[in-house]
């Protein structure tokens, strides 16, 4: 794995109890939504304690799931076990991804580009392996569209939030980033969720990116 490793012991542990959370208030249906229709090979990165590996269609052969930090990553190991499909967890960041170029035939992210330390250069290692025509599946919460939300959480990213959230930042455009890595937005969402009472993360988006063919 590249860089400094990711250990937030505390953050993760709460996190999988907001997590829970959020799927009995729709975070079910949510991913639901993200996965249906997908196929082939796929990686998902930032797998979490592995939420969406019981939501993957059958039409899915396999799934790499990789995640740095390690109380979600042995909780996804143990959910990897339940799975109706088969899936890998393994050891990396979303900067250095495992495979050769063009291995996958859709890339999964679920609110981790919110985290990832360098969005731009986790987006260019999934252009790198999903191969060309293969799709990005997202979801992810985004920053608002009302001119004092973003106020808001753009003074809690330069302050608290990323330092008591396990990196977490409440403002980020994912949705440009994306185009910029070089995929093509096919679809988008937008719509209000909070994963858990007094959480600042409003905006969401789920949508489906492509790799163009050559």
């Amino acid at each position: 794995m590249a860089g400094k490793p990711i250990n937030h012991p505390t953050f993760a542990r709460i996190y999988t109890r907001v997590a829970a959370y959020a799927e009995q208030r729709g975070g079910a249906e949510h991913r639901r939504t993200l996965l249906a229709g997908l196929s082939g090979r796929v990686i998902e990165v930032g797998a979490g304690a592995g939420a969406n590996f019981k939501h993957y269609p059958s039409t899915v052969t396999q799934v790499v799931a990789v995640e740095p930090e390690p109380h979600l990553r042995a909780r996804a190991q143990q959910a990897a076990e339940r799975a109706p499909i088969p899936v890998d967890v393994l050891e990396a960041a979303a900067e250095s991804l495992p495979g050769p170029d063009e291995r996958f035939d859709a890339g999964v992210v679920s609110l981790v580009l919110c985290t990832v330390p360098d969005q731009a250069r986790a987006l260019a290692e999934l252009f790198r392996v999903i191969r060309p025509g293969g799709e990005l599946r997202f979801y992810e919460h985004v920053v608002s569209e009302r001119p004092w939300e973003a106020r808001v959480q753009k003074l809690a990213d330069a302050t608290f939030w990323p330092h008591v959230a396990g990196g977490c930042h409440l403002a980020r455009e994912t949705t440009p980033e994306i185009e910029r890595a070089g995929f093509a937005i096919e679809s988008c969402e937008r719509f209000p969720f909070k994963l858990a009472p007094l959480l600042p993360a409003d905006p969401h988006v789920i949508g489906v990116a492509r790799r163009a063919a050559r």
